[in-house]
C-alpha cells in the first residue's frame, strides 16, 4: 500500500477517535461522587430536589457543592438507595427542605440519543469503504486474484527486432509472415487466407525462443503481452480460468496484439493425467485456454506465441490446427549461426586482435545462444578481474573451461597417491581416444580438480555432426572405459573415480541395444520407452516387453561393454610406454595440451607449450583451409 493511503487512513482514524471521545464525554459525563457522599448531602439537608432516571440521580442543591448547584451521579443500586433513604426523603419533603423528588421509570430519549448511533455507524461505514477502495486501487496481489499478471511491452523497455536475433534464419522467415499479417491484414484476408491463431516455439533451453517472440513484437510494432505459464496456476479454484479470460480481454482491447506464454507446459499438460480428474484446477485452466484460442469467442488481431521445451507432454487439443497451427523448432545453431551469435554478443566488448570468433564458433559445437552469451560474458569478467582493457583468446579458453567443467581448485591439498591415480586414469582415456578413428580429438588433459571432477580429458569435435553411427557410439564406450582399464592394468587395483564413466558407458550401451535397434538378437525393435512422465519414472514398474526380452537386453548390454573393455585393454597394453610418458608429464606439469599429447603419441619430443588457446588448437587450420581459394580439380584425361 502506498504511503499516501496509509497517511489518509491514519487521519481518518484520528478524526473518528476525537469525535467519539467528544460525544462520549458530552453525553456520558457524570460527577465524581461516591455513594456515601450522596447520602451525606441528604443528611446535611443540602438537597433541594432530585430525580432518578435509570441508574443516575440528578440533584439540585440549596448551597453549591464544589461550585456546582446541580449534580449528576451514577448509582450502583437504585433500589437500595430507595429503601435506605425513603424515610429521610419523606421527612425532608414534609418539612419543606426537599421541595420535589421523582423516581422516573425510564429515561426519555432525546434527539442526541438517535443521532449519536447514526453518526458513529456512518463514520464506521466510511472508514471501511475507504479501506476497501484503497486496497482495490493498490497493487496488492490479494485484491486481484482473477486478473492476469501480464507484462505489457518488453520488460526492460528495449525494442528487439530480427536484426538482434542471429543464427535462426529459417525461424525468422516463418515468423515474418506473422509480422506481415499484423502490419497489413487485408493482404491476406482479400485472398481468403487465415493467419495462424497460435505458433508454438519448440526447442532446448537457451536456444532463443523468448527472444524470437520479442523480435516479432518489435518488428510488427504492436502491443506485446507476456506471461508465464506458472502465473495461471493458483491455490484458489477458478483463478486460472479467470486469468485466461482476463488475458484475452486485455489483448482484445489493444488489438492488434501478440500474447506470449512462456513455459506453456506448466498449464498445457495432457488432461486426465492428474489425480483430480476433470476437476483439476490446471485442467480447468487449460479448458478455458482452448476455448479462448479457438472456441465460441472471436480473437481477431490477437496472435498467441508460446514457448516450451517439452512438447511431448502438451495436450493434443492444444496442438491441433486452429489453436497452435504451427510448431517452429528452434534448435542449437550451426557453425555459421554460432559465429553470428558471437558477433552480436561481442558488441560493446573490447576484443584483442588475436580473437577470432570463427575459430571460437568452430570450437563450440553444441552450444546454444545462451551458452555463447554466457561464454562472452565470463570472458569479459575474467579480463576485468585481471585489470585488462581488452579480452583475448585465453579469456575465452578459461571461460569455456569454467562453463563446462567448473572453476579450477588449485588450492585443494591432494596426496601424491591420489594425483598418480588421477593421472593414470586420465592418461588411459586420452590414449584410448587417440587410437579410435571416429573419436573426437583430445584437446587437453589435466589433473587439476574442476567442479566435482578430480581430473579432465577434454575432447572436442572438429565439425558439427547430426547423426551418430553404431561404430561411433561403440568407440565412445571404449573411450569412456579407458580410465577404469588403465587403473586395472597399471595399478593392479581399481578406484571409485570411474563411476561416472561407467554410468555413461552403460547408458550408451543400453540405448544402442534397446532404443536404437543396434542389436542383432533383438532386431530393429525399440524397447526404450520412458513410461508415463506424469506419475514419475521412479514409480513406474510396468514394461512394454517381457522378462525374457529384458534378460536379453541385459545380456547384450553386458556383452557390448565387455567387448569394449577388452578392446580398450588391448590398446592400452600396446601403447603402455606412451601412456607412462603422459602420466609422467601430468605428474610434473598437471596439464597437457592436445598438441603435446599428439607429439607424444607420434613419438616426437614433447615441447613446452606456452599457448594460451589450448582448446582452440586445430581449429585455426580449419578456418584457414575454409577461407583459402579452392583450385578446380583437373578433368580426367579421355581414353
Amino acid at each position: 500500500m502506498k504511503k499516501r493511503n496509509v497517511f489518509s487512513i491514519v487521519i481518518y482514524l484520528v478524526i473518528l477517535g476525537v469525535v467519539c471521545a467528544w460525544l462520549l464525554g458530552l453525553f456520558n459525563g457524570t460527577d465524581d461522587l461516591t455513594y456515601s457522599q450522596v447520602l451525606e448531602l441528604f443528611e446535611k439537608e443540602q438537597v433541594r430536589s432530585f430525580e432518578i432516571l435509570d441508574d443516575r440521580i440528578y440533584l439540585k442543591l440549596h448551597t453549591p457543592y464544589d461550585g456546582k448547584n446541580s449534580l449528576e451521579v451514577s448509582l450502583a443500586d437504585v433500589e437500595s438507595f430507595r429503601q435506605e433513604m425513603w424515610q429521610t426523603i419523606q421527612t425532608q419533603h414534609q418539612a419543606g427542605i426537599l421541595e420535589s423528588y421523582d423516581f422516573l421509570p425510564g429515561r426519555q430519549f432525546s434527539v442526541y440519543d438517535l443521532v449519536l448511533p447514526l453518526i458513529l455507524a456512518g463514520l464506521a461505514v466510511l472508514l471501511v469503504w475507504f479501506l476497501l477502495m484503497s486496497r482495490i486501487n493498490s497493487n496488492n496481489p490479494a485484491s486481484s486474484f482473477g486478473k492476469a499478471r501480464t507484462v505489457l511491452g518488453v520488460p526492460d523497455g528495449r525494442k528487439v527486432t530480427f536484426e538482434d536475433v542471429a543464427g535462426a534464419d529459417e525461424e525468422k522467415k516463418e515468423l515474418q509472415e506473422v509480422v506481415d499479417f499484423l502490419r497489413d491484414p487485408q493482404k491476406y484476408t482479400q485472398i481468403g487466407a487465415r493467419i495462424p491463431h497460435g505458433i508454438l516455439l519448440v526447442g532446448s533451453p537457451g536456444t532463443g525462443k523468448t527472444l524470437l517472440a520479442r523480435a516479432v513484437a518489435g518488428e510488427a510494432d504492436v502491443q506485446f503481452l507476456s506471461i508465464s505459464g506458472s502465473d495461471f496456476v493458483e491455490m484458489y479454484v477458478g483463478v486460472g480460468a479467470s486469468r485466461v479470460r482476463d488475458l484475452f480481454e486485455q489483448a482484445k482491447k489493444v488489438a492488434p496484439a501478440i500474447i506470449f506464454i512462456d513455459e506453456i507446459d506448466a498449464v498445457g499438460r495432457k488432461r486426465g493425467s492428474g489425480l483430480g480428474g476433470g476437476h483439476d484446477e490446471k485442467e480447468q485452466t487449460l479448458n478455458q485456454l482452448l476455448v479462448e484460442m479457438d472456441g465460441f469467442g472471436r480473437t481477431e488481431g490477437v496472435i498467441v506465441l508460446a514457448a516450451t521445451n517439452r512438447p511431448d507432454i502438451l495436450d493434443p487439443a492444444l496442438l491441433r490446427p486452429g489453436r497452435f497451427d504451427r510448431q517452429i523448432y528452434v534448435g542449437a545453431p550451426d557453425t555459421k549461426g554460432r559465429e553470428e551469435i558471437l558477433k552480436v554478443h561481442a558488441k560493446g566488448k573490447r576484443l584483442d586482435s588475436t580473437v577470432d570468433l570463427k575459430t571460437v564458433a568452430l570450437a563450440t559445437s553444441g552450444f546454444t545462444g545462451a551458452d555463447l552469451s554466457n561464454l562472452m560474458n565470463e570472458a569479459a569478467i575474467m579480463a576485468a578481474r585481471d585489470n585488462r582493457p581488452v579480452l583475448n583468446m585465453k579469456d575465452l579458453n578459461d571461460a569455456m573451461m569454467k562453463i563446462v567443467a567448473g572453476p579450477e581448485k588449485r588450492s585443494r591439498v591432494r596426496l601424491e597417491r591420489d594425483l598418480r591415480i588421477t593421472a593414470i586414469h586420465e592418461a588411459g582415456h586420452a590414449v584410448a581416444m587417440y587410437s579410435l578413428p571416429t573419436h573426437d580429438p583430445v584437446r587437453q588433459i589435466s589433473i587439476i580438480p574442476r567442479g566435482q571432477a578430480l581430473g579432465l580429458t577434454w575432447s572436442m569435435p572438429k565439425e558439427d555432426t547430426v547423426h551418430m553411427t553404431r561404430n561411433e557410439m561403440y568407440e565412445r564406450i571404449v573411450g569412456l572405459l579407458g580410465g577404469r582399464v588403465a587403473e586395472a592394468l597399471f595399478l593392479q587395483d581399481i578406484s571409485t573415480g570411474a563411476s561416472n564413466d561407467i554410468d555413461r558407458a552403460s547408458k550408451l550401451a543400453r540405448d544402442m541395444v534397446a532404443r536404437y535397434g543396434m542389436c542383432e538378437r533383438l532386431g530393429t525393435v525399440s524397447y526404450g520407452s520412458d513410461g508415463e512422465v506424469f506419475i514419475g519414472r521412479d514409480y513406474q514398474n510396468t514394461k512394454s516387453y517381457s522378462e525374457k526380452v529384458a534378460a536379453t537386453i541385459d545380456d547384450e548390454v553386458k556383452d557390448l561393454v565387455d567387448q569394449a573393455y577388452d578392446q580398450c585393454a588391448k590398446i592400452l597394453k600396446r601403447d603402455e610406454e606412451k601412456l607412462k610418458q603422459v602420466v609422467a608429464f601430468l605428474m610434473q606439469y598437471e596439464t597437457m595440451s592436445g598438441k603435446q599429447f599428439a607429439d607424444c603419441m607420434e613419438g616426437k619430443p614433447i615441447k613446452e607449450d606456452n599457448s594460451d588457446t589450448i582448446l582452440f588448437e586445430g581449429f585455426e587450420e580449419a578456418v584457414q583451409s575454409a577461407e583459402a581459394p579452392q583450385e578446380p580439380e583437373q578433368e580426367a584425361a579421355e581414353e
